[in-house]
């Protein structure tokens, strides 16, 4: 699979959420006191923004 969610725990012991697509990070997400946090905010990702517009707000 070329994209996916990755878990993992930084330094001040947080657990964060990177979206990675061919190996590269495209996104991720603030740090959240449990993992039980992160993965649900993965759901909410999933489940709200399929069909997310784009907002180009470099247009004057």
């Amino acid at each position: 699979m070329a994209h996916k969610f990755v878990i993992k725990k930084d330094k001040a012991g947080e657990f964060r959420v990177n979206f990675v697509y061919n190996g590269e990070t495209i996104f991720a997400t603030e740090g959240y006191s449990s993992k039980s946090s992160a993965t649900s905010i993965i759901e909410s990702i999933k489940k709200n923004a399929p069909g997310a517009p784009t907002d180009d707000q470099t247009v004057s």
